[in-house]
């Protein structure tokens, strides 16, 4: 698998605006909506807000989970299921970028098979 904080080949390439606002869809429906993002090599992800489906909780999507972007609908999609992001490790406000909980996360992710 690819380095989980990078787009995968031919996404993310080109997008030229942001997708704060987009919504987002896991393989099986929406999860809510990117409410930050970040777009440097190599640390590359999505903060999506997830409205009421996890009771108002916070997710970070690592930028290789994303298999494509609708920039026309706004749509973000990514390769896992509802359930997969909802037992993700715990988006925390305070340490979402702190390099422990990235490799946790990484490591949550990359236990999956890769989908294209």
């Amino acid at each position: 698998m690819n380095e989980p904080w990078s787009y995968r080949e031919g996404i993310g390439a080109g997008i030229g605006s942001s997708l704060i606002g987009f919504d987002v869809e896991a393989t099986d429906g929406k999860i809510g909506s990117v409410d930050e993002e970040s777009n440097a090599v190599g640390d590359s992800y999505l903060v999506v807000d997830t409205g009421f489906w996890i009771f108002g909780k916070k997710v970070v999507m690592p930028a290789n989970t994303i298999t494509r972007i609708d920039t026309q609908n706004q749509k973000v999609f990514l390769a896992r299921t509802k359930e997969e992001i909802k037992d993700a490790p715990e988006f925390d406000e305070d340490t979402y970028k702190d390099p422990g909980y990235r490799q946790q996360l990484g490591d949550y992710y990359g236990r999956f098979p890769y989908q294209p």
